[in-house]
């Protein structure tokens, strides 16, 4: 199956990086490795889409989100025919109140 990137899931996950830089928690170096780790997750969804949990606090927009858990952050998609959108990264240090789907 074909893994697509949302513009918000890039966005995302550019503005979850760039904070934990700014906070320093994270240098430059480890935030770019740490990026390339979550996009190989992701993409590793193409062999197996199904094997993510549903997410239950975006059941409501009744789309089958699922997460897979890589390290703090969530990686949010849902699955349509033969593509999978990865539509978030959401940092879950944060309240699941801001996660988009």
């Amino acid at each position: 199956m074909r893994v697509i990137y949302t513009g918000q899931s890039i966005d995302s996950l550019e503005e979850s990086l760039n904070f934990a830089i700014k906070e320093r928690e994270l240098s430059p170096e480890r935030a770019s490795s740490l990026k390339d780790t979550l996009l190989d997750r992701a993409d590793s969804l193409g062999l197996n889409p199904y094997k993510g949990q549903r997410e239950d606090y975006l059941k409501h927009l009744k789309q089958e989100h699922r997460r897979i858990i890589e390290g703090h952050f969530k990686i949010i998609y849902r699955v349509d025919r033969e593509v999978i959108y990865i539509t978030d990264f959401f940092d879950s240090r944060q309240s699941p109140s801001k996660m988009k789907g």
